[in-house]
């Protein structure tokens, strides 16, 4: 009896779940009491409602079987068994209560731990237009979603590609299954499947070394395919994306995406491209880490014509254990692996902490010596309002006290400067260093450290005003003073805390003190010093280096940029809120002393933003504009680099849109572009594609798959 009933639903209870739609109790119960109990379908067909189990015809169909069987049959014990909808629509009460409760654990984790900004109602659309944004897919307002990578073709075992230099990959490949890796968001979140600390920490196992390119005009200026791992060839390598896909059978395409148009750079202005090494290519006792495998990235980087690297040279590594005692052995060994190799070096003077921030994937803290004045005199880093200490960086304020060891910070900045020009002379005197860019900040940026994520701080906070040590204070007096209204020789008292927004706040919400008197004065006072530390830091460079490209790099403090009060911004310094340029004196600043701009975050959309962060007002496209405009309105060289990962076209046109602006009538465009960073995820065959496609594009050469 049991079979020829189960015969006869053709359906368990575990069936009808997996096959019901989930809606809301309150619209399920609505819909039940206007239907009598009962719910229609699309075809017209009636089923008895279970709460949300409103089935196909073909569901229906069954129930009314399962409902008739058991008034025909009867129950075990006799009588007739009847219909309960009552009954059933707890069950699935039950259930919808359980799902709920799963659905709100998985976003709280992803808010929590994904750093994922889901509304608070967020339903399973948001969750998964999330996820593919984080897998590298592009995802339109209207769902409309596909992958970021223009052309796939894959064949099953055995097969033939149609045409004889069709690019494919097959089903056994390992490289399918990469092929569908998540990509690093672009919005700066790690990654489901690896984070960018985990693929920086491990060591290369396998380099990608190209081969002639299907986008390459010249067949004979590339080298063979393989991959070069532990010291031997792998052999039997199935071959990469691309290729021209009219010699492809149209069943050997898989999910191709809308083609985005794309702009012909042939014969534009070439733009050299650097590649940042990674963190910790020296490390904490200056020896260079891995040099064989670095060796053959480097190589790598030469036969697809990157012009050079960009290295971080650390104050906390190289003036480690006492003032100016330094060590600069395994920079030595570094660039003369670089001369070898006969690519170009970008050079940064790291002043700042490394470790806690997005990306980092190593500690080095600042010198032994600087932490231990610290410690008795906690004021020489930059102070919250509550009183906790930031070592990252140095307080601007101590640029010219006498505190470190009988010397300013701007002494100590100039003598590490003018020891590594007279150390490495030969190599400013070959042309083989091209740029030195100079640390001004954290992460080596000229702004407050208003966002730290070791006090708690996560996106899209605001952030706090790092005004509080002694010295700081002690200039915010003397301004005061000088203003005439001692009275005003404080911090903000109402600019809410890191992870505050805008409007929660009396400082910054629409109207707030930000534009009142008091706010006006404290704001030019703390935009002001950044400005005065700047320029006393980059003179003193331009005289340690003088005849060499010096730049300053600014951060992209994108969030909440279309709110009246700019209020991110202002935490770090840049005094522009909606009725001000907040970034004109830094660009004044920068042309007095001869220094190049360096702008990151070319690579995001403010649609991405949008759609991830709906709260947040973000507008990355429009602060690169901005700033891009107010350094060339005083024509200044602008540099550049991504502030995420960058790994698909969409975020490589997205840079090419910036380093070479369409029509503009000046003709300008970015003096180089810095790629961060050297990593075994961008050493994958199928990423590594895209990024030579990218360096070809950037050098004006012409490529064979554009989309127009």
């Amino acid at each position: 009896m049991a079979t020829d009933m189960q015969r006869l639903v053709g359906t368990s209870e575990d069936d009808e779940e997996m096959g019901m739609d989930v809606k809301d109790e309150d619209d399920d119960e609505d819909d039940y009491e206007e239907n009598g109990g009962e719910q229609r379908n699309a075809s017209g067909m009636v089923g008895i409602d279970g709460g949300n189990e409103i089935g196909t015809a073909t569901g229906d169909n069954r129930f009314s079987q399962h409902q008739q069987f058991h008034e025909q049959v009867g129950t075990p014990g006799g009588g007739t068994r009847r219909s309960r909808p009552v009954e059933e629509k707890e069950r699935t009460k039950l259930r919808e209560r359980r799902r709920r409760a799963i659905t709100a654990r998985i976003l709280a984790g992803l808010r929590r731990h994904g750093n994922y900004n889901l509304r608070v109602r967020a339903d399973i659309n948001d969750v998964i237009a999330a996820l593919a944004r984080e897998a590298g897919w592009v995802v339109l307002p209207d769902g409309t979603t596909f992958p970021s990578r223009s052309q796939v073709i894959i064949l099953q075992d055995g097969q033939k590609p149609a045409g004889g230099n069709s690019t494919i990959l097959t089903s056994s490949s390992p490289h399918v299954a990469s092929q569908q890796t998540p990509s690093p968001s672009l919005r700066g979140v790690a990654s489901g499947y690896r984070s960018p600390l985990e693929y920086s920490a491990c060591q290369t196992k396998g380099v990608f070394m190209p081969t002639p390119s299907p986008y390459d005009l010249s067949s004979t200026s590339r080298s063979q395919t393989s991959i070069v791992g532990d010291g031997e060839a792998q052999r039997d390598n199935h071959p990469l994306i691309g290729g021209s896909i009219d010699n492809a059978d149209e069943k050997q395409i898989a999910d191709l995406p809308a083609r985005l148009p794309e702009r012909d750079l042939a014969g534009t202005p070439y733009v050299p491209v650097y590649v940042m090494l990674p963190l910790g290519v020296i490390n904490i006792k200056c020896e260079l880490v891995d040099p064989d495998g670095l060796l053959k990235q480097l190589r790598v980087l030469k036969s697809e014509h990157v012009d050079g690297v960009m290295v971080d040279c650390w104050w906390g590594i190289v003036e480690a254990h006492a003032p100016q005692e330094y060590n600069w052995n395994g920079y030595k060994r570094l660039f003369q692996m670089v001369r070898e190799v006969k690519l170009k070096l970008q050079v940064v003077m790291s002043f700042h902490e490394c470790g806690g921030n997005f990306g980092d994937d190593v500690c080095i803290p600042l010198p032994h010596w600087v932490a231990e004045i610290g410690r008795s005199n906690p004021d020489i880093f930059f102070t919250d309002r509550e009183g906790r200490h930031n070592p990252e960086c140095l307080s601007w304020g101590i640029d010219k006290e006498r505190v470190l060891r009988g010397r300013t910070a701007v002494e100590v900045y100039f003598d590490f400067m003018r020891s590594f020009r007279v150390e490495f002379d030969e190599y400013f005197e070959d042309g083989l260093i091209s740029m030195i860019e100079v640390g001004l900040g954290p992460c080596g940026e000229l702004r407050y450290p208003s966002c730290p994520v070791k006090h708690g701080w996560r996106y899209p906070g605001i952030g706090e005003f790092q005004c509080y040590d002694h010295y700081m204070l002690k200039s915010l007096r003397k301004a005061a003073e000088a203003r005439g209204h001692a009275i005003w020789a404080r911090g903000p008292d109402n600019a809410g805390t890191y992870n505050s927004q805008p409007h929660e706040t009396g400082f910054f919400c629409d109207g707030g003190d930000y534009d009142g008197f008091y706010g006006r004065f404290f704001l030019s006072w703390y935009s002001q010093v950044l400005v005065d530390h700047g320029n006393r830091v980059l003179s003193l460079a331009k005289l340690a280096f003088e005849g060499s490209c010096v730049t300053a790099k600014l951060s992209g403090i994108y969030w909440w940029y279309k709110t009246a009060s700019h209020a991110a911004e202002l935490t770090a310094g840049y005094y522009n809120p909606c009725n001000r340029d907040g970034y004109a004196a830094i660009m004044t600043m920068l042309k007095i002393n001869g220094v190049s701009l360096n702008i990151p975050c070319v690579e995001l959309h403010t649609l991405n933003q949008h759609e991830g962060f709906p709260e947040t007002f973000a507008d990355p496209e429009g602060l690169v504009w901005q700033v891009l405009n107010a350094g060339w309105d005083v024509d200044l060289p602008v540099t550049s680099q991504n502030g995420f990962p960058c790994l698909n076209r969409v975020s490589y046109n997205k840079v090419l849109d910036h380093a070479k602006p369409m029509n503009d009538p000046d003709g300008r465009h970015f003096s180089s572009f810095t790629y961060l960073r050297l990593s075994p995820l961008l050493m994958e065959r199928q990423n590594f594609i895209e990024f030579e496609r990218f360096v070809k594009r950037m050098h004006g050469e012409a490529v064979l798959d554009l989309q127009v």
